[in-house]
């Protein structure tokens, strides 16, 4: 009965050796008893202290100055999962500080960071290479800023969660030109255009609209106006908005005035001929809503030798539709209309 009570080595279990302990002082490598972490550097009393590297079983890791077992000072922690890289200060295990974040999707940020997001001011390059300079919170860019798009459009002004909010100057490639008031990343409030074009207007934007933006000319004056060729002459028009008031709000159009011959096709023994009115510029025939073509006939340069009569221009209340296009979102030919800006708003931010 005695021999039985000892039992046999397999009943006892399989024998653990005790588990390993850090190393206390100098350099050494300990692998933590989850096998998660393993430590490789410099020791103090027993915790992690002076400069070693840290790593994951993920494939994360971070290498730099630990002080008393937290990971402090100057570093660099690379994340597995996301492939991004911070270079800079940490404190308590966190980017915390100044540093460079390192994107695998492309781009990097160089500046202030708190507890691992953009924080204060920084240098952003996104993966299309646009660039952006200027205040961040809570990881967005958010204050004053400066950014520069990849189509080579420039804005400088405030912003609000990533979005341009506030006062702000868009200077766009094309010479265009906005200043004035934002909301939701568009042009809102009050706020002045200068369009490559010519074309200005300053008043009130609504959801990135002009609100009061002219969409056709009226044409002021007597109902027939006799000009004689090679005279100046002056026609007085009017901008007008949808609703029939006058849109004061925009200068710099321009107005093309075309006249012409009413076309009548001659026997062929005629001796005179409408298109002997300008045989060097011969151009096609001009299309009228009045059921009829017209020759085109020069006003301000008149053919050597050739006395053509004086051109007639209708007027009273003559009204020119404007191109429906609104002020920023096109361009349109000039004929009695107007140059729309294009393509201004940037493209994609973060």
């Amino acid at each position: 009965m005695a021999a039985a009570s000892k039992g046999t080595p397999s009943s006892r279990g399989p024998r653990r050796d005790p588990p390993r302990r850090p190393p206390r002082d100098g350099y050494g490598v300990y692998v933590y008893p989850n096998s998660f972490f393993r430590y490789e550097g410099e020791w103090k009393a027993g915790r992690k202290h002076g400069h070693g590297k840290l790593l994951f079983q993920d494939g994360s890791y971070y290498e730099g100055a630990f002080v008393d077992g937290e990971i402090m000072g100057e570093g660099r922690r690379h994340w597995a999962w996301s492939g991004d890289t911070f270079s800079g200060q940490f404190v308590l295990g966190e980017p915390q500080g100044y540093g460079v974040m390192e994107y695998k999707a492309g781009g990097c940020y160089e500046g202030e960071v708190s507890h691992g997001m953009r924080e204060g001011h920084g240098f952003l390059v996104d993966r299309d290479g646009q660039v952006y300079q200027g205040s961040f919170h809570d990881n967005k860019r958010h204050g004053p800023g400066q950014m520069l798009f990849k189509n080579g459009d420039k804005y400088d002004g405030d912003w609000v969660r990533d979005q341009r909010q506030g006062h702000g100057v868009l200077r766009c490639v094309n010479g265009t030109t906005y200043e004035g008031q934002w909301h939701s990343d568009v042009f809102s409030g009050l706020g002045s255009m200068a369009h490559c074009s010519g074309v200005t207007y300053y008043g009130l934007w609504i959801n990135g609209h002009p609100a009061e933006q002219a969409t056709r000319i009226v044409i002021l004056g007597p109902e027939v106006m006799e000009v004689a060729q090679g005279s100046p002459f002056s026609v007085n028009v009017q901008l007008l908005q949808d609703h029939g008031e006058i849109a004061k709000s925009e200068s710099g159009r321009v107005l093309q005035i075309s006249a012409g011959v009413r076309y009548v096709q001659l026997s062929a023994y005629s001796e005179v001929s409408f298109f002997k009115v300008d045989r060097d510029n011969q151009e096609t025939l001009i299309q009228t809503p009045f059921g009829f073509e017209c020759i085109p006939y020069p006003v301000s340069s008149p053919a050597a030798g050739v006395l053509g009569p004086r051109a007639a221009k209708g007027g009273a209340e003559a009204d020119v539709p404007l191109p429906r296009g609104d002020l920023e979102l096109h361009l349109g030919a000039l004929h009695g209309q107007e140059d729309t800006p294009g393509g201004l708003l940037g493209s994609s931010l973060f």
